[in-house]
């Protein structure tokens, strides 16, 4: 046993036990014939005393050095006393064993270092307490959502990551066949299609805290993979979503901060919003006076206009259901067709969006013509989602942007710092130097020939 206890778990109770701990070096100090470490796990920091022949063994070592240190408990003085827990008391070191001691750091903890030295050295990065503190919110964060969701009845159930490349808004990243020549798989942008397919299964509450991948251009703070918390229901209508989401809400802030957030949610309408806030995603916390303000955004426009395009586009996704008043606007006043979409804004941040879905075969061809695409291009791109259709129960739900919500909670101002290993603002991973080049007996084997 490397260990007998963390770095964060003794105080004056163990005074008086030989305990061992291990860790890094968070501090060192030797003064003349006495010395003291500080030995630190993710759990907490121990002082660590050093009598003359210990301290002679230390005087060279450098922080963030591996270490293992055995000695006795002993509970320090009251005056001596720096706060409740490992501030109580300090280890007497009988033995210290430099487990691995350590060059110069590439990286300074207690200096702030350009966002690339933090990529390329992300394991190093992380030992900081903000990173740490930030990953385990986020762990606490998704372990609330499940214990929520499974009271609920829901079943968290995980969906393909190699599917089929259909038009979401982002290009797809595409992963090249090798046992099919020429045939491509997609990444998931969200598992929108599969969720849908579920609801026909008869699977009526669904959840997942699933990867996506979109090939977008770039934009502040968005990263090409990232983390969607994922949840359909059947038999519902926008009231049922809007009520269990704010108790879902109402239950994370509770479990991971320790705070009431008062329900139900403020909300608006898209045009509203946009003509009181000039914003689809306005942040109230002034107008609300708190720390935490959320609003519902609803009855979203069904298609935007795409300057580059030159054509009109689904606002949210093509599967998103719309307003059956508005059936005779689709062919040729688009933009003023009203979805059954709404997002959840949350300071100003979109933190999750979703609507009730077109449950209905013709409904959705008739988006897919609206969208321009023709009964050829429908039945090659979505034929298996029209045909699962035709036995589908109504359905809705809605995707939470987990990045974003663990960084708004944290307290944060990049996705990045919630995130163990993200890309930078270029799509690339400065520790691993990805992309990178493969050989060319690799692109051989998946039919690929690069142009030059």
């Amino acid at each position: 046993m490397l260990r007998t206890h963390t770095c964060g778990e003794l105080s004056k109770k163990d005074a008086g036990n030989n305990v061992t701990l291990a860790g890094w070096a968070d501090s060192v100090r030797i003064s003349g014939k006495i010395g003291f470490i500080d030995i630190r796990d993710r759990y907490g920091k121990t002082q660590v005393f050093l009598k003359k022949e210990l301290a002679e063994q230390c005087k060279s070592l450098h922080r963030e050095a591996v270490i293992q240190v055995t000695g006795e408990v002993k509970a320090r003085p009251e005056n001596q006393v720096k706060e409740a827990g490992t501030g109580e008391i300090e280890l007497s070191a009988t033995k210290v064993t430099i487990i691995k001691d350590v060059p110069e750091l590439p990286l300074d903890f207690n200096v702030e270092s350009t966002e690339e030295t933090r990529l390329q050295y992300r394991y190093l990065d992380l030992r900081r307490p903000e990173m740490q503190n930030a990953l385990k919110l986020r762990h606490k964060l998704t372990t609330a959502v499940r214990n929520f969701l499974d009271k609920e009845f829901f079943l968290e159930i995980e969906t393909p990551i190699l599917g089929k490349s259909t038009p979401e808004g982002a290009r797809d990243y595409i992963v090249p066949s090798r046992t099919h020549p020429g045939k491509f798989f997609a990444l998931p942008q969200s598992p929108q299609i599969f969720k849908q397919l579920l609801m026909v299964a008869g699977y009526d509450r669904y959840f997942q805290i699933a990867r996506c991948f979109r090939d977008e251009d770039l934009r502040a703070d968005r990263q090409p993979e990232f983390t969607q918390l994922d949840i359909e229901m059947s038999f519902i209508e926008e009231e049922d979503v809007y009520a269990l989401m704010e108790r879902l809400m109402q239950h994370v802030w509770k479990e991971v901060l320790n705070l009431d957030i008062q329900i139900p949610f403020p909300r608006m309408t898209h045009e509203e919003a946009m003509k009181k806030h000039n914003s689809d995603k306005p942040d109230l916390r002034k107008e609300q006076g708190k720390d935490y303000a959320f609003l519902w955004v609803t009855d979203f426009p069904m298609f935007e206009f795409g300057e580059e395009d030159q054509r009109y586009l689904a606002m949210h996704h093509p599967f998103t259901g719309f307003n059956l008043e508005d059936y005779d606007k689709l062919e040729n006043d688009k933009a003023n067709v009203r979805s059954r979409g709404y997002d959840l804004v949350l300071n100003g941040f979109e933190i999750g969006g979703g609507s009730i879905r077109i449950s209905d075969e013709q409904q959705q061809r008739d988006i897919f013509k609206a969208l321009g695409l023709t009964e050829e291009e429908s039945h090659e791109k979505f034929g298996f989602l029209l045909e699962a259709l035709r036995f589908a129960p109504p359905h809705g739900g809605i995707a939470f942007g987990l990045d974003r919500w663990a960084m708004v909670m944290a307290g944060g101002t990049s996705i990045r710092d919630v995130i163990a290993f993200p890309k930078n603002k270029e799509a690339r991973d400065l520790m691993m130097s990805a992309p990178s080049n493969v050989d060319e007996k690799q692109l051989n084997e998946v039919n690929i020939k690069l142009k030059k």
